[in-house]
């Protein structure tokens, strides 16, 4: 059965569209099997692997949950139905849409309203050996949603001081998770991003984080990169847009752990 790990932080802007791409690209050229779903309204993850989130298809993520909360006779859209294939062979896709701020209503009085992405995704789980969830720059029902589907949760961190202040109501909402809707949930771990080593305070913040999260924090760091910052404009990942780019090398590293840590 395919693991699942969902990439969060409420926080805008530390990365975390970055990772859950090229985390998960990274690990489909590794030989393994990956689904990235983008459950973020903004589709940024969309639009960064080379698909319009303005798509008139109708097959995301929004139709896909709302599908579960329908009649099973009913012609509701299941995920194999919003699976897109990607420019790379063991990456598939399942889309976002603005139209996803709206399932935060329709979920409101839904029964089990957060285990609507769980059961969503339960159809093809044993079909892939990671499936990555980028999470929304929130904390609200649809991150609930992710976090309560997921095994796991990479948390990336910009190494600012004001990052390291927001993680607060993130771990807050992880130990919520964790004491009823999925107990199971673990951290994977936190993944130090946008790291310019030439910044004293950014060694400063990365050593705090790892004395105080010790092991839980990997070892492969995130450098800054414009290449890195470019791709997705081009739609694609780090490692098809530039091969020799350190980010190539820093997911893959990272992707690796991931892969160590598991098997």
């Amino acid at each position: 059965m395919g693991k699942v790990i969902a990439i969060a932080n409420q926080k805008g802007g530390v990365g975390k569209t970055t990772t859950a791409i090229n985390l998960a690209a990274s690990l489909a050229v590794l030989e393994k099997k990956v689904l990235i779903i983008d459950a973020d309204p903004q589709a940024n993850t969309t639009s960064g692997l080379n698909f319009s989130p303005t798509s008139d298809e109708k097959r995301t993520l929004y139709e896909v949950m709302i599908g579960v909360l329908q009649d099973e006779r009913s012609r509701s859209i299941g995920i194999r139905d919003a699976l897109i294939q990607t420019e790379l062979k063991n990456l598939h896709m399942v889309p976002s849409h603005i139209n996803l701020v709206g399932a935060e209503i329709e979920l409101l009085d839904a029964p089990e309203r957060e285990s609507v992405l769980r059961k969503a995704i339960a159809p093809v789980r044993r079909e892939y050996d990671y499936i990555i969830i980028d999470c929304s720059p929130s904390l609200g029902l649809i991150t609930v949603n992710s976090l309560t589907a997921a095994d796991s949760v990479i948390i990336p961190v910009q190494p600012e001081f004001f990052a390291l202040e927001g993680l607060g109501k993130l771990l807050q909402t992880i130990r919520l998770v964790q004491g009823g809707l999925n107990p199971k949930l673990t951290i994977e771990g936190f993944v130090i991003t946008m790291f310019d080593g030439r910044t004293k305070v950014h060694s400063q913040v990365a050593t705090e984080l790892r004395e105080h999260f010790k092991d839980m924090v990997f070892n492969t760091i995130i450098q800054r990169s414009i290449r890195l910052s470019e791709a997705p404009s081009h739609g694609k990942p780090i490692v098809l847009y530039d091969v020799m780019n350190n980010g190539t090398s820093n997911y893959l590293n990272l992707a690796q752990e991931v892969i160590d840590k598991n098997e």
